[in-house]
C-alpha cells in the first residue's frame, strides 16, 4: 500500500466538484454618513454532491496521506505526544465501528456519548458515522433529569460514558424509564474493548455497506442546546450541514488546517457542536489533532504539544491576562506589563490606520516583545499563528492586546443551530470589534427589527420532535431567525449589539443592551460573572460576582489581607476597584444606559447551582428570578405597574 493511495473503501472519482464565485452584497442604506448592508452573500466556494459524507471526508484524507500523523495523543507518563498516522486512525475506527454492529446497533440508531474532551469521543464519533449511527451527546456535568431527558428524546439506543458514576447516573435514568433494552458503557470500565471484541466476528463489508448508503441528507448527530430559556432543544444536524462548511472553510482559509503543519488541540467540550465541527474540519484537512480532557493542565499541554491556532472561548483569554497581570506582581514589574499591554494595544490600534506604526512606535513594541510579549507567547506552545475567539463576545481592548503583542485574534460567531462557525474574521482582513464576514456558503440578512437572519447549507434541519419549535424559528421565506441583534458593514462584516430577548427597556423608555456593558467588565481580574438589570426601572444597575482564583493574588498585589468572598463584598477598597471599572465601562455608553450602582453577590454562578449552561452561559432568566430580591432592595421595592 502506497502513502498516497491505500487500499481503502471505494470512492467515485468526481466526488467534489469546486466553483469558484464572488460575494455579491444585497442593498445598502447609508446611515450617518456610513454605508452599511441589509443583506451578504457569501461565495460558494466547494459544491458537493450526496456522497460527500464525514466518512467520506476521513476517507479522502486516508487516501492522500495515509502514513501522515493525524491524530496527537498524550502519554500516561510524562509530557510527550505520539503520532497516530491517518491509516492507524482509519483501522482504529473501522475496528470499532464493527464492534457497534456487534453489539446489536441498527443503521440509524441512536449512540450517545457522555465525556470530557478526548481521543475516545473523536473515535466513537468517526466509529459511530462509519456504522450509519447517530451520535448524539450528553454533557459530561448533565444531571439524571437532562440524561433521562435526551435519552426519551432521541430514542438512544446505547450509551458510552467515561467513568462508572456517569453509568450508574445513565442506569437509573434507564430504569426510570423503563428501558431495559439500552446497552451501557463505560471507558473507565473496558468500555473500547468489549466494543473491539463485539466486532471481531462483523466483516469489514457491513461497515463498508453502512458508510455507503450514507447521504449527505442524514442526520449526523442530535445536539442539544444549552437551556438559557427553558427545556434544551434537540439541534438535527446533518452530514452536508458539517461537510459544505468545512469544505468551504477550507478553501475560504486554507492557511488554518490545509498546512502539513497545522496543529490543533482540542480542549472546547465535544458535547458543544463548535468543538464536533473542529475535529471534523481538522482532520478533512492535512493537520493533526490533539486532545486534553483536564483543563487544569491545558497550559503544560499547550507548551509540549504547540499548536498553530487556538480556538478559545473569551474567558480564556481574560483569564490569561488577568493572571499575567496579577503575577507581575507590584511595583516596577507590574509597570513593565502594563506600559507593554498598552504598547500592544497602540500597535495594533496603530495597524488599522493608512500610516501604520511610528517608528518610535515600533521601537516600544521591539522592546516590550522582547521583556514581556515572548513570554506570553511561550505559554501558548510558541507555535500559534492565530487566535480564533468565540461563544461569547470579547473586549476590543483584548483582542488589540493579542493582536499587538503577535497572536492576531479573529473573532467570530455561531450556534448551535449553525454547526459552530457562522461568520469569523480572516488573516487576510481582521475587524476587531467585528466577528468578521459569513462563512461560505451562508448568506446574512438584517430584519427591520435588527436581527440577523442567516440562510445556507449549514443551517441545521430542524429541532428533533419539535415542529413547533422549528416553524417558530424561521421566516416565511426559509430565513433562520438567530435572536441576535446586529448589523451589516459595507463588506459584509457582521457586528453584534446582543440578544433580542436581552434587550432592557427602562423605566424612561431606553432601549440598553447588556452585553455592551458586561463584556468590559467581564475583563476586569476581580470580576467572574456580571449580569445587568434594569427592565423597567428608572436606572441600570448590575449584579457582580468575584473570581475567588483571582481574588486572593488581588489582595496580596494591593497589600491587603487574604479574605473570603463574603468579606470582600463589602471591602471598601474592593468595591472602590470596582467602581472605578464600571465608571470605565460607562464611557462606552450613555447617561440613561450607564450603569448607577453595583451589587456584589457572596455566590458565584455555575453549572451546579443552575445559573451557568454547560457551555458557561449565564441562565440571565434564572439570575433574576433567584436574586429578584437583591434586585428589588437596590431600586427600594419591586416594580410598580400601573
Amino acid at each position: 500500500m502506497s502513502d498516497e493511495d491505500p487500499e481503502l473503501l471505494a470512492l467515485p472519482a468526481d466526488e467534489t466538484s469546486v466553483s469558484i464565485s464572488s460575494p455579491e452584497s444585497g442593498e445598502s442604506l447609508e446611515i450617518d454618513g456610513e454605508t452599511q448592508a441589509l443583506e451578504w452573500h457569501a461565495p460558494i466556494l466547494v459544491r458537493i454532491d450526496e456522497n460527500t459524507t464525514i466518512p467520506h471526508l476521513l476517507a479522502r484524507r486516508v487516501q492522500r496521506s495515509a502514513r501522515r500523523p493525524l491524530i496527537a495523543r498524550k502519554l500516561e507518563m510524562g509530557d510527550t505526544w505520539q503520532n497516530m498516522t491517518a491509516a492507524e486512525f482509519y483501522e482504529d475506527v473501522q475496528a470499532t465501528a464493527a464492534g457497534l454492529i456487534g453489539l446489536g446497533l441498527e443503521q440509524g440508531d441512536a449512540l450517545a456519548i457522555m465525556s470530557r474532551t478526548r481521543y475516545e469521543w473523536t473515535l466513537l464519533d468517526y466509529a459511530s458515522w462509519c456504522a450509519g449511527l447517530l451520535p448524539v451527546p450528553i454533557y459530561e456535568t448533565s444531571s439524571g433529569e437532562q440524561i433521562e431527558y435526551i435519552i426519551q428524546d432521541a430514542n438512544v439506543r446505547a450509551v458510552i460514558t467515561e467513568t462508572v458514576t456517569q453509568r450508574e447516573l445513565a442506569e437509573s435514568a434507564c430504569r426510570r424509564l423503563g428501558r431495559s433494552d439500552i446497552t451501557l458503557l463505560s471507558l473507565d470500565a473496558e468500555a473500547m474493548q468489549t466494543i473491539r471484541d463485539a466486532g471481531v466476528t462483523i466483516p469489514r463489508t457491513m461497515v463498508a455497506q453502512r458508510t455507503q448508503a450514507l447521504t449527505t441528507d442524514d442526520l449526523a448527530t442530535i445536539v442539544y442546546t444549552s437551556g438559557t430559556t427553558g427545556r434544551p432543544k434537540g439541534t438535527e444536524i446533518t452530514h452536508g450541514n458539517f461537510t459544505e462548511l468545512a469544505l468551504n472553510a477550507h478553501a475560504w482559509m486554507p492557511e488554518v488546517a490545509m498546512g502539513k503543519d497545522s496543529r490543533l488541540l482540542l480542549f472546547l467540550p465535544l458535547a458543544h457542536v463548535f468543538a464536533r465541527f473542529l475535529q471534523v474540519f481538522q482532520l478533512s484537512g492535512e493537520g493533526i489533532l490533539g486532545h486534553t480532557p483536564d483543563t487544569k493542565n491545558l497550559l503544560p499541554d499547550l507548551a509540549t504539544f504547540r499548536p498553530s491556532y487556538l480556538l478559545v472561548v473569551p474567558r480564556v483569554l481574560e483569564k490569561i491576562y488577568n493572571s499575567a497581570d496579577a503575577k507581575a506582581g507590584r511595583g516596577g514589574k507590574q509597570k513593565i506589563f502594563r506600559w507593554a499591554a498598552n504598547v500592544a494595544v497602540q500597535y495594533s490600534q496603530a495597524l488599522e490606520t493608512p500610516e501604520g506604526p511610528s517608528r518610535r512606535l515600533k521601537m516600544q513594541h521591539a522592546a516590550a516583545s522582547h521583556l514581556v510579549y515572548s513570554k506570553i507567547i511561550q505559554l501558548v506552545g510558541g507555535n500559534a499563528r492565530f487566535i480564533i475567539s468565540g461563544g461569547a463576545p470579547l473586549s476590543t481592548r483584548l483582542a488589540h492586546f493579542y493582536t499587538g503583542l503577535g497572536l492576531p485574534l479573529l473573532e467570530g460567531y455561531g450556534l448551535t443551530e449553525t454547526v459552530g462557525p457562522l461568520s469569523v474574521n480572516t488573516p487576510r482582513l481582521s475587524k476587531i470589534g467585528t466577528v468578521g464576514p459569513p462563512l461560505p456558503p451562508l448568506s446574512v440578512r438584517i430584519s427591520d427589527e435588527g436581527e440577523i437572519l442567516i440562510q445556507g447549507p449549514s443551517v441545521f434541519r430542524g429541532y428533533h420532535n419539535n415542529p413547533e419549535a422549528t416553524a417558530a424559528s424561521f421566516t416565511e421565506d426559509g430565513w433562520f431567525k438567530t435572536g441576535d441583534l446586529g448589523s451589516l458593514d459595507r463588506d459584509g462584516y457582521v457586528r453584534i449589539t446582543g440578544r433580542a430577548k436581552d434587550i432592557i427597556v427602562t423605566a424612561g423608555g431606553k432601549n440598553v443592551a447588556p452585553a455592551s456593558l458586561e463584556d468590559p467588565l467581564r475583563g476586569h481580574p476581580l470580576i467572574s460573572q456580571v449580569v445587568v438589570v434594569g427592565d423597567k426601572r428608572p436606572f441600570i444597575s448590575a449584579l457582580i460576582t468575584l473570581d475567588a482564583e483571582m481574588l486572593q493574588l488581588w489582595l496580596k498585589n494591593h497589600g491587603l489581607p487574604p479574605m473570603s468572598i463574603g468579606e470582600a463584598a463589602t471591602n471598601i477598597e474592593v468595591l472602590s476597584a470596582l467602581e472605578r471599572a464600571v465608571d470605565r465601562a460607562n464611557e462606552h455608553v450613555s447617561r440613561a444606559e450607564s450603569i448607577r450602582k453595583i451589587r456584589v453577590l457572596t455566590t458565584d454562578f455555575t453549572e451546579a447551582n443552575g445559573l451557568l449552561t454547560p457551555s458557561l452561559k449565564v441562565k440571565r432568566k434564572a439570575v433574576l428570578e433567584r436574586y429578584a430580591d437583591v434586585i428589588d432592595d437596590i431600586y427600594g421595592g419591586p416594580v410598580q405597574n400601573g
